[in-house]
């Protein structure tokens, strides 16, 4: 009896020992994608919790290098996982490209205004423009990249509305507070009853998603596991499922 009674104790031990409470920094465009995996992954892995963070990637990346107690990061570009990287943040063997998306040009669903080329932004009906802010927000530095290509963005920079995130954009658009927005597609999609996709808009790079563990994660085992479940079928059907494209 004590023998089975040793065992149990040290099974319940065990159990605790893997416990965990991971914080995932995660960007804007992917909360609804994000939620739905955490609530899959702690239903497979019920000893496990999940904390969600969302913002603008390189607002998330400003928290933790200040500190904040963050085990997982997951950047909508490359370039501020980059930045994660130069300052010791993350490491390179441990970051991995997870998905890709599209820049898209949307409207409010209603809109009357006519919209079949960038070029036809300088019309004097259209005002206001939600963009996000180039200096924090990938889609807006995906953005503003494209109107230069396009030669446009001197005559549209007064139109631009500048926004903390992606899903700010949308909002906006969707609430008719702006005449258009820039936002990713898997954002247009989760508000197709209030805006419109006028144009998908080439980008001189691939919109590809990274993912890395914070090097001084304190639950580095568990952000390890929530990462290969990112990586796993499982992960990978919900993230096509909210309209993300294999990485």
């Amino acid at each position: 009896m004590k023998r089975l009674l040793s065992a149990a104790v040290l099974v319940g031990v065990s159990n605790l020992a893997c416990a965990a409470e991971i914080t995932v920094s995660a960007a804007a465009s992917l909360t609804n994608a994000f939620k739905e995996i955490a609530q899959n992954y702690q239903a497979q892995y019920p000893e496990a919790k999940v904390s969600l963070n969302f913002a603008a990637s390189g607002a998330l990346l400003q928290q933790i290098a200040k500190g904040a107690p963050v085990d997982v990061f997951a950047s909508a570009d490359q370039e501020t996982m980059d930045a994660a990287e130069k300052q010791g943040l993350v490491m390179a063997s441990e970051r991995h490209d997870f998905v890709r998306n599209a820049l898209v040009l949307i409207e409010p669903v209603d809109s009357k205004i006519a919209i079949k080329r960038l070029d036809d932004l300088n019309q004097a009906n259209i005002k206001r423009i939600a963009i996000g802010n180039p200096a924090s927000v990938p889609v807006g530095r995906y953005t503003m990249q494209a109107l230069e290509t396009a030669k446009l963005w001197p005559a549209l920079e007064s139109k631009t509305i500048s926004t903390q995130n992606v899903r700010q954009s949308l909002d906006y658009v969707a609430r008719s507070e702006v005449d258009a927005g820039f936002v990713y597609a898997t954002d247009a999609a989760i508000m197709k009853d209030k805006v419109k996709v006028v144009l998908e808009i080439p980008t001189a790079t691939a919109i590809s998603y990274p993912v890395a563990r914070i090097r001084n994660s304190p639950n580095a085992e568990e952000a390890k596991r929530f990462i290969n479940y990112l990586l796993s079928a499982p992960g990978q059907t919900v993230l096509t499922k909210y309209g993300f494209k294999k990485g």
